[in-house]
């Protein structure tokens, strides 16, 4: 039943997941701000994923949890801070919590907060829907209809500033390698390969997650960094880190294009309006590709990105102009 634009309903958007499914959401965000701008509008989401949302005009509150797995502190501490958390959402009446990503963890946690209603999506994905889509849908009880608008993400202004003064002026590409699965991980070789022809002609960011391969907590890519880095010493690819989300965006707002594996990257990118080269595994390409932005996706026969030459890369960037 749809509700009427004039009411204020308190919504609450729950999204534990990865970063990349959180971009996702942000056209629904978006769209029922403008089409109740009188309600409360809240999102949950976790220490991973939550600088998506920073600076997002469209939400009243942020409400910002750790995971077990990712917890920085005891575990009794821990779960004190959790039930906290709880409370004072249960005070805020929701009349609503939309649920994107139905896992039974995040329908238990959607219930126990005592709103009107839990609307979740559906368990399966139908053929040739777009994430965006999906979780757009959840807004049709509130009169949302038509096509999702484009991704939104706010590169925080200091941090560019900030990156500008380290990185020089442009025009920038910007290759991000990090990626956890492995049909999603493009040879070393390669990406060294790719980031020397481009640097012939413009400088190069090259991207990548900070750390250790064998961290169990946030596993990165310094070694991989290193071993691209040895291969293109002397070129005009710049190495930069990216140790936190707020760093990430920013240096992709400064990208003229990027070319990165399907992730969360990804969708930061095409979230900035980026164009962008999408290196696809095993994935589903219609449910995952870059949303509302100039895209080339270039996948192998097999799905596994081992098997994926270069050539078709550089052509796909060559495309975008």
């Amino acid at each position: 039943m749809a509700v009427d634009a004039t009411s204020a309903p308190r919504i609450l958007i729950l999204r534990r997941d990865n970063i990349g499914d959180l971009v996702c959401t942000t056209p629904l965000i978006a769209a029922l701000r403008a089409q109740l701008p009188g309600a409360w509008l809240g999102a949950l989401v976790t220490t991973y994923n939550a600088e998506v949302l920073a600076g997002n005009p469209a939400l009243n509150e942020v409400f910002v949890y750790e995971k077990l797995k990712h917890r920085s502190g005891g575990l009794l501490s821990h779960f004190r801070t959790r039930l906290a958390q709880m409370s004072s959402l249960r005070g805020r009446r929701l009349d609503c919590v939309l649920v994107p990503a139905p896992s039974p963890q995040t329908l238990k946690l959607a219930r126990s907060l005592n709103s009107g209603q839990v609307i979740a999506a559906p368990g399966s994905v139908p053929a040739r829907q777009h994430e965006v889509e999906r979780a757009f849908d959840l807004g049709k009880t509130f009169g949302l209809s038509g096509k999702p608008g484009a991704l939104q993400i706010f590169a925080d202004p200091q941090k560019k500033i900030e990156l500008k003064t380290q990185l020089g002026n442009g025009p920038f590409a910007a290759i991000h390698i990090s990626a956890r699965r492995p049909a999603q991980q493009w040879p070393l070789a390669r990406y060294a390969e790719l980031a020397a022809r481009l640097a012939e002609q413009q400088k190069v960011m090259l991207l990548w997650a900070p750390g250790a391969k064998d961290n169990p907590r946030h596993p990165g890519d310094d070694e991989a960094a290193a071993e691209i880095l040895r291969t293109v010493k002397g070129t005009a690819v710049i190495p930069f880190p990216t140790p936190d989300l707020k760093t990430l965006i920013a240096a992709l707002s400064l990208a003229d294009r990027v070319i990165c594996p399907d992730g969360g990257a990804m969708h930061l990118a095409a979230a900035l309006g980026r164009p962008v080269v999408a290196l696809f595994g095993d994935s589903p390409v219609e449910r995952w590709r870059p949303w509302g932005v100039p895209h080339r996706v270039v996948r192998p026969d097999s799905h596994d990105l081992a098997d994926l030459p270069l050539e078709p890369v550089l052509e796909a960037f060559r495309a975008l102009g």
